[in-house]
This record gives C-alpha cells, structure tokens and sequence, in this order.
C-alpha cells in the first residue's frame, strides 16, 4: 500500500515533469509591439498575495509574481500546468505515509536584480500559515506538514518548508495530494517573497501612517503598486484608481516570453462598466459579462458559459435553536426553489443538485465530480410541490407545525456582493409561503460578516463557497470538526474520519470515492445546503489570442498576441 502511494505521487511528478521541459524556452520578454487593456469588474483591493481573494487582485497578483509553477492555456481551449520557477522536481513517500517534494529553482531575478531564492518561499509560506497573519488563504496550505502545529502555537519554523541552498526547496506534505502541483504551487497565495522588501515597505508604510492626517486611508506595504519589487513577467509602473493599473514587460524576467509590452488594467464598480469601456472600444478584453450580454449568448443552444468554482450556500447555526436540529435544517432547504433561484440570480446559474459545482475533474481528466456523483439534492421543478409537503411535515415533527412557535429568524447576507440581496428576498418569500415562517433579511458589511460567523452569532447566513483548488476536496475539508472555517459548528466522526482518509487514500479512485460519500453524508445532516451554480463569460476583441483563464477564475494576459504571431 506504501508502494502504491509513492508510486502515485512519483507518477503524478514525472507527467507535470514533461510539461516543465516542454514549457522551457528562449529566456528573456522580447519586445512584441503589442499594448494590451482590460476591464476588470471590481476594484483593486489589496497586493498582498497571502490576503488576495477577489479574482480581480489575483488577476493583478500573477502579472506580477511567478511561482514554483504557472497555468498556461493549451490548444484545446482548457489549461495546463507548466514550469513557473521550478526547472525540475522530485517527489518520494517517507515510511510515514509523508510526500516530500524537491523543487530545483532556475535561474531567475527580482525587479531590483537580486537573485530569487528557495529562501523567499519558506519566508512567503511561513507568513501565510502564521496564525498572527490572519490570512484568509492560510487554508490552502492545510496539506503541508506542521501546518496545524504553527496555527496552534504561532512558531513558523515548524512548517516543514525547508531552503536547502538557494536554488533547493524541499516542502512535506501529510500525505499525497493531487493538488498540490496543479493548484498549491500556482496559487497567488504562495508566491514567492523578499523578506527585506516587505519588512523596508512596512516601515515606510508605517512612516505614512504617522505623518497621514485623521481619517486618512491607512497605507499597508502593498499599496502603491510601483513600489513593489516583483519576480513575474510585468512590473507595476503606475496606478490611479480611476486610470487603472499599467503594467509593463519585466526586463530581467527570464521565463515566458512574446507577452504584451505593456497592460492596463481597468477595475470597474460593475460588469455593465466593463462592458461599456469594451464595446466603447476603450479596451481589447472585458470580464465578466453583464447579465445583457451573457443573455444574448445563452439565447444561442450551441453555446454554455465557463463554470466557476462557486457554490452559493445557505448557512445554518447549528449550535443554536432552531437550527441544531437536523428536521428544521432539512425542512428550510425543502422548501427553496433552487431553479427559480438560480433564474432571478442570473441566465447562466443553476440549481445546485451538491456541493461540489460542475466543472470540477473527478477520477479523471474526462470525469466531472458533479455528473459522476449526481444530485444530492432534488432541483427538479416537477417536484417541488412534493418537496414542500415533505418541508411542511419535516417541520412539524420538529414541533412547528405550520410554523406556529417559531422564534425570529434573520438572515444574514453579504452588501457587497449584487446578487446576495436577491437571493435573501427570494428565500424570505419562499419560507413564507411555504412553511409559513418570517425570516428578515439582513446586510452586513464583510466585516460585520465575518465577525458574526466567526462568533457564533448568527442564525442563518447566505455565503459563496469559493474553491481554493480546482478539487473537490477543497470543498469539503472546512467542514470538519476542527478546521477554523467550520462556522456552522457541525460535528460528524464519520465525516472527520472520511477526511481523514482521503488525506492517506492509495489511489485517486478510492479518494474520489470518499469525497462523494462525504459530499452525500453532509448534506443529508445539512448543516448547509447548497443552492445555485454560478458561471461566468469574457469577451476579447478579435484579431487577439493568448488570454488564459484559471480555473479559480484569475486571468493571465502575459501570453495575448495578435492571431498569427506569439
């Protein structure tokens, strides 16, 4: 069983291994001629890879940063994953069940010309999983050894990411992980970063706060872009807020070449912004596409929008009445009708029939996790009246019959997200009509939000499930008993012990096999329950090629050419 493993994780390393040879080329960015702009929806929030969670930032972040890995668009319309700063690896299983991976660094330079080492990676990771960070992306490194031990105890050194010599890195993982190449190794969360910068960019920051009048935004190491000092294809030259963001080819990048010499990047309050900058002819590429537009394309049967990694869930306390018992939990997700919900969000959601949205690769790369696992949760329109009349009785077993007795409920929901407020409404009416219940809606600033899941005070909460990885695991292992993010307080030993062992599966069949019997025990105690499938769409203008789309929704824009060139 040891040897199955390590022969998994060697086989998994020596396939990527091929697309890092075949991703490396003629060093250097060589001048295209090329001037490219994009309009992105939402504003520039922050440029601390550890703290970036908007596809917007991220976006920004891979402009800027390479990683030990990069996603790289391919012929066939879907992405691959090649070479980043890694110019090899290894991968060998211990006696324990433990994955230790060896990364040998190419030759490469920060912006300012100092050599990028193995040492600005331990530096980067080791923040990110330090618990005083408060970083939202901590979680992704969950899969690397001693990563628990540092949130317990705040001592960094303990995270088993080690610089051998500045071109080695050497990082353990608990067990094999599928992921970890694909998505650890190319997330915006962990790239790489100069220790001396950000400490030096710190105390500037700091000098400006000082000397700043009251009231004034406070200044954060990472806020003026051209001040940064970058590893990636492009450096910031200038930001305005109402400009945008212009990014220039990195002179002393020695990886992909044949790029845009220049991007500006526009963030825009809405998507009908973007589009209005795009059809305007102000800009070569807009995302994501107005509810007009994606309208006009859905009317053609031929065409269907990207999934994202997305799953609009309903939350439920479960450590308090009335939701800590499973009959009122099931009977609020009986009476939501999930295909009239996912219409008045936009034409392009869905019903959510399981957690795990569509588009997310199961066994293999041709299986898609959603279809193989099937509904978990009955969408069909056709019966809904016969869901509601099992709400009706779920809900007087639970002692509320026609929802006489039942306590105020508010439902939380986040301002800033557009289609919160119509969700919140929309499941308002619904519990009226059906169970006869009043739930009020109620707006929360993020964190307003986040301070009320965190606590525990709270009754019902609408949220997006965003996956971290393009894995359906990464939609599952927060709700384990003791992960941080498990706000609905749900404790279930054979879900625990489920997690536990897709961490040490032996081959990727078996895990996926205990990643649908997870998805199918959650839900049916439904301490949440999902609601709607997003998707997504982008426009770029013809004559153009070379925009790459991760599946976590970030865009790469450091390989657009005109049609023919590149």
């Amino acid at each position: 069983m040891r040897q199955s493993r390590r022969a998994a994780a060697l086989l998994l390393a020596a396939a990527l291994c091929i697309g890092v040879l075949a991703g490396c080329g003629e060093s250097g960015q060589k001048a295209s001629g090329l001037n490219f702009s994009a309009a992105l929806e939402g504003r520039l929030a922050t440029l601390d890879p550890i703290r970036a969670v908007s596809q917007t930032d991220q976006t920004v972040i891979e402009h800027l940063y390479e990683n030990l890995m990069r996603t790289a668009a391919n012929n066939d319309g879907g992405t691959d994953v090649v070479d980043g700063l890694a110019k090899s690896y290894s991968a060998e299983e211990n006696y324990d069940g433990s994955v230790t991976y060896t990364f040998r660094l190419r030759s490469a330079k920060w912006s300012d010309g100092v050599a990028v080492t193995a040492g600005d990676f331990v530096y980067a990771w080791q923040r990110l999983a330090n618990p005083a960070s408060n970083a939202p992306n901590a979680p992704i490194l969950s899969v690397v050894a001693g990563y628990d031990e540092v949130r317990s105890t705040g001592d960094v050194t303990k995270l088993q990411v080690e610089a051998k010599n500045d071109s080695t890195l050497v990082v353990t993982l608990t067990g094999a992980c599928p992921w970890f190449l694909t998505d650890i190794c190319t997330a915006a969360a962990t790239m790489p970063l100069r220790e001396d910068v950000v400490q030096a960019l710190k105390a500037a920051a700091a000098k400006k706060n000082q000397a700043a009048a009251e009231g004034a935004a406070r200044a954060t190491w990472c806020s003026d872009p051209a001040e940064l000092v970058t590893n990636g294809p492009y450096v910031a030259a200038r930001y305005d807020a109402a400009d945008g963001l212009v990014l220039e080819a990195n002179s002393l990048y020695t990886g992909m070449s044949g790029g845009p010499d220049s991007i500006v990047l526009r963030f825009m309050a809405s998507a009908a912004d973007a589009w209005a900058l795009y059809e305007a002819e102000e800009v070569d590429f807009a995302a994501p596409l107005p509810e007009e537009a994606l309208a006009e394309k859905a009317a053609d049967k031929n065409w269907s929008a990207l999934p994202e990694l997305n799953t609009g869930v309903l939350l439920f306390n479960t450590a308090a009445d009335p939701f800590s018992d499973p009959l009122t939990r099931q009977a609020f997700s009986g009476a939501i009708d999930r295909t009239a919900l996912s219409r008045a969000i936009s034409v392009v959601a869905s019903p959510a029939g399981g957690l795990v949205p569509n588009g997310v690769p199961g066994a293999d790369a041709e299986e898609d996790f959603r279809t193989a696992g099937g509904d978990l949760v009955d969408c069909d329109p056709d019966h809904y009246a016969a869901n509601c009349a099992a709400a009706r009785s779920k809900l007087d077993q639970a002692g509320y019959g026609e929802g006489g007795g039942f306590p105020a409920v508010t439902l939380l929901y986040r301002s800033d997200e557009a289609s919160a407020k119509t969700a919140a409404y929309a499941l308002a009416r619904m519990w009226s009509d059906v169970l006869q219940i009043k739930v009020t809606p109620e707006a929360r600033d993020e964190a307003g939000m986040n301070s009320a899941l965190e606590s525990g005070d709270y009754t019902l909460a609408l949220e997006n499930l965003r996956g971290y990885a393009n894995d359906a695991e990464s939609f599952l292992r927060a709700w384990r008993s003791d992960d941080s993010r498990n706000v609905v307080r749900y404790y279930n030993s054979a879900f625990d012990t489920l997690l536990s062992v897709i961490d040490s599966a032996n081959d990727e069949t078996a895990r996926m096999g205990c990643l649908h019997d997870a998805e199918s025990l959650l839900l049916e105690d439904c301490p949440l329950t999902p609601l709607y499938f997003t998707a997504t769409a982008w426009k770029l203008r013809d004559g153009l090629t070379g925009v790459c789309r991760d599946p976590r929704g970030w865009y790469s824009f450091a390989a657009v050419a005109a049609v023919g060139e590149g």
